[in-house]
């Protein structure tokens, strides 16, 4: 879970309560609610505002940053819960369900990433006031986001052989396959159709923070409170980003900073930006470890239980110990389309393309040896490991490389450009 999520990446890392940021779905409600915002055929009540400022707060306090004005950062919370309730009402239109599998599955994830068990987590969301269901329907929540934007932008992203080659030949491609940046940034929006006044009174407000900035001001405390991008309340923190994931002349100026520094503000299709140097970590070559593997699948079935699967492949199994060849074996039994016609060979593959317990079994298996049955989730196999080596894989490496930031770079870009439009285009009444 480059597709951008908030959960990854299929989802992407999460620090604890970073992750669950916004668990107000079902939080507590006050006797006495009211609606503070109407938004297309939904509303957003007091109660979850409160809840959800609660959190930017104690989030902003462990950080160890100073809170802006109250009214200040309810505007901001405000305007990031409509942009949630619009996407939200998206998925509902579009049919987009989680099922509850996949959500314990994103829960499973979450609690191993934080390296505790789903016990653990739930006792560490009661530490921090949260509940379990709360914190399960904000991940829902975050999961339908993430599957309408994929939907949405992602889909119309196309990158061509012949960018990625034009990206690897430039200076700048060659320079930025070497580098990698932490970013923030601050957006002023500038609304699509603005007049010529709106423009230049977002362009003074952008070039009025720059100025502080130089004298010392709090990055991070001026985006939450007066930044429109969609990571204005983590501070503007955009994460780990590729020079040449970022719309020109950005990759360039960013390129010739220093950790702590910040560029000028510069107009984008969606408003001016600021973005700030946090850190910055080069690449080096890329050696990939490659196993030469075949292997012979049988699969349970309607007619086939599990045990007499099992007892199918080890009869296999004895046929090759005996002498019988691997490869018309594989082609008469193997249940793997991909490989049964080739005799079960899988050609030279990376071990992390692999399911756990098929890697684990090879890994344990010597070159030219025959494993013992084993059983994963597709089924039993018997493989053979053909030989192992060492690739250089750098230059298809940086072609991945490449191609990830081309679409990156038109995701970001066309993600903001989307939601200032679906913004623009809803029904919206605060009440605040």
């Amino acid at each position: 879970m480059n597709v951008k999520t908030k959960l990854s990446d299929c989802l992407r890392p999460l620090l604890l309560g970073a992750a669950l940021l916004a668990a107000t779905a079902q939080a507590d409600v006050r006797p006495l609610d009211r609606v503070v915002a109407i938004v297309d055929n939904d509303v957003v009540m007091q109660s979850q505002l409160d809840a959800r400022l609660r959190e930017v707060q104690q989030t902003i306090g462990k950080r160890g940053g100073a809170l802006p004005p109250e009214h200040v950062l309810s505007q901001q919370v405000l305007e990031r819960l409509i942009i949630e309730n619009i996407q939200l009402q998206i998925g509902d239109r579009s049919g987009i369900r989680i099922t509850d599998e996949e959500l314990n599955q994103a829960m499973g994830t979450i609690a191993q990433r934080n390296g505790m068990s789903l016990e653990q987590f739930r006792q560490a969301l009661a530490r921090d006031g949260l509940s379990y269901a709360d914190a399960r329907d904000q991940v829902r929540r975050e999961m339908i986001i993430s599957r309408v934007r994929q939907r949405r932008v992602a889909e119309r992203i196309q990158v061509t052989d012949q960018e990625v080659q034009n990206f690897l030949a430039s200076d700048l491609g060659k320079m930025q396959l070497s580098e990698e940046f932490r970013l923030a940034n601050i957006l002023i929006p500038v609304s699509e159709g603005a007049s010529s006044s709106e423009i230049q009174a977002a362009d003074r407000q952008a070039r009025e923070l720059y100025q502080q900035l130089q004298q010392g001001a709090d990055f991070a405390q001026l985006a939450i409170s007066r930044s429109a991008s969609e990571t204005a309340l983590e501070g503007g923190e955009m994460g780990w980003r590729k020079a040449g994931q970022l719309p020109p002349p950005f990759d360039s100026m960013v390129s010739a900073l220093s950790p702590g520094e910040v560029t000028e503000p510069l107009r984008t299709p969606g408003g001016f930006i600021i973005l700030k140097l946090l850190e910055k970590r080069g690449g080096d070559t890329q050696v990939r470890d490659e196993v030469h593997v075949r292997h012979i699948l049988i699969k349970p079935s309607e007619i086939r239980s599990a045990e007499e699967t099992r007892r199918l492949v080890e009869r296999l199994y004895q046929r090759i110990v005996a002498g019988e060849d691997f490869a018309e074996l594989a082609k008469s039994y193997s249940e793997d389309p991909g490989s049964a016609l080739n005799g079960g060979d899988l050609n030279w593959i990376d071990p992390n393309a692999l399911v756990p317990e098929f890697r684990q079994v090879m890994s344990e298996t010597a070159s030219g040896e025959l494993s013992k049955p084993f059983q994963t989730q597709f089924g039993w196999h018997v493989l053979q490991v053909m030989g192992r080596r060492a690739t250089d894989s750098s230059a298809q490496f940086r072609e991945q490389q490449a191609a990830n930031l081309l679409r990156n770079r038109k995701y970001d870009e066309e993600l903001q450009a989307w939601l200032r439009q679906i913004r623009d285009e809803a029904y919206v009444e605060t009440k605040l």
